[in-house]
């Protein structure tokens, strides 16, 4: 169990820097998508509704406050490997609650507007967000946040620390 929170924890710091436009696309959708959950009822309590979450208001807002809070950790680059875990177990839970119905064509939700409208293809086509979202956290998951991040200066700044820290006064 210790190595499993350490590899959570302590995110590689060798990164490229250009992570950086990975977390801001990834994070950036997740944050505003978060806010659309409070300011938009019908992307909010309003499908959960539909889609027959329990306690749809509550969940609603969970959710919509972690996509807010985790977009933000992932363009900061703080808890990286957490906040990317947390989203990639979110996608998967929209794939399966959202679009497996449509497959069918029995989804609660409205039909695409254009074809195909259920079937392979259609659920193909509707996940290509979450299909995008997934892989890219998925990356973070395994990489880390990179060098423009703010994991990455607590883990500089820990091997620093840990460096002064065990130096022996040369005696003169």
């Amino acid at each position: 169990m210790k190595k499993i929170v350490d590899w959570f924890f302590n995110p590689p710091a060798t990164g490229q820097s250009a992570i950086l436009f990975l977390r801001l696309m990834a994070g950036g959708v997740f944050f505003w998508e978060g806010i659309l959950k409070f300011v938009y009822p019908n992307q909010g309590v309003g499908r959960f509704t539909k889609l027959g979450f329990a306690f749809p208001e509550t969940t609603a807002h969970i959710i919509a406050a972690g996509e807010i809070i985790g977009g933000l950790l992932l363009i900061f680059g703080l808890f990286t490997r957490v906040a990317a875990f947390y989203f990639v177990i979110q996608m998967i839970v929209a794939i399966l609650s959202t679009k497996v119905d449509l497959y069918f064509g029995t989804s609660p939700l409205p039909l695409p507007p254009s074809p195909p409208k259920t079937g392979i293809w259609a659920v193909l086509h509707e996940i290509r967000s979450e299909y995008a979202q997934i892989l890219t956290c998925l990356f973070l998951l395994i990489e880390g946040a990179g060098r423009r991040s703010v994991d990455f200066i607590i883990s500089t700044s820990k091997k620093v620390y840990t460096i002064t820290e065990k130096q022996v006064p040369v005696k003169s």
